[in-house]
């Protein structure tokens, strides 16, 4: 099943934070081998070239090494990847948070509502 893009941003970069995700989230594992730029390519329903310039942006972070004759894989750099985990979970709750405020929200009102949000999470988890 090919990826969801959306029109508004490059798809390049729409593919880096996917792929960015997936190496945080542990998807993609430390020192696994990705598949080939044409596979992934194939994958996402782009243009190799396109998979490839997200590649070297991804490279370009520290997230993926590229060894002549084995490939790209995942970074085996734990501190690479908490890095790139802080960077993306501070922009995330920085996004939030003046979200939040333009809402007209009190941060009060903010830690009840995450906390609240936590509780219903859990009873999710509970009820699945």
């Amino acid at each position: 099943m090919a990826w969801q893009f959306t029109s508004n941003r490059p798809i390049y970069v729409q593919i880096v934070e996917e792929i960015e995700l997936r190496i945080l989230n542990g998807t993609y594992e430390m020192g696994m081998r990705l598949p080939s730029v044409r596979d992934l390519a194939v994958l996402a329903a782009v243009n190799p070239n396109t998979m490839q310039r997200a590649l070297a942006e991804l490279e370009e972070m520290g997230l993926v090494t590229t060894q002549r004759n084995t490939g790209r894989t995942v970074t085996t750099d734990e501190s690479a990847v908490s890095r790139a985990r802080d960077i993306k979970a501070d922009l995330l709750a920085e996004t939030f948070l003046m979200q939040m405020k333009a809402l007209g929200l009190s941060r009060k009102e903010v830690l009840e509502r995450l906390a609240k949000g936590e509780n219903k999470e859990g009873e999710h988890a509970v009820n699945s």
